[in-house]
């Protein structure tokens, strides 16, 4: 079976760091673009990084200089380091694939998608 399965959210002070982590099962890794994606309560799921099979990367404004993401083709892990998080950083992050060379900051051109895990930025 294909599968994504999100871990590492949390509760993190305004100025923290997590990493997430997204396990791939059942697919190529190495030859899928992958991403991360959240939704806050009451609002629409965004884009916010991107990662091709080449390694170049794609960051949302709002997180450009704070995220990093990153892929282990040896042990298919998808990670997402972020730093300086604020309250508006708070929400359901998703992992998502795509069997493609090209990368989309559009939720219904993701192929596979995790579970998600909340991250909850507050004092």
């Amino acid at each position: 079976d294909v599968q994504l399965q999100a871990s590492g959210g949390g509760l993190v002070q305004p100025g923290g760091s997590l990493r997430l982590s997204c396990a791939a099962s059942g697919f190529c890794f190495s030859s899928y673009a992958m991403s991360w994606f959240r939704q806050a309560p009451g609002k629409e799921r965004e884009f916010v990084a991107a990662i091709k099979w080449s390694g170049q990367t794609t960051y949302r404004d709002s997180v450009k200089g704070r995220f990093t993401i990153s892929r282990d083709s040896a042990k298919n892990i998808l990670y997402l380091q972020m730093n300086s998080l604020t309250p508006e950083d708070t929400a359901v992050y998703y992992c998502a694939g795509r069997q493609s060379i090209v990368v989309s900051t559009a939720p219904n051109l993701w192929h596979v998608w995790g579970q998600g895990t909340q991250v909850t930025v507050s004092s």
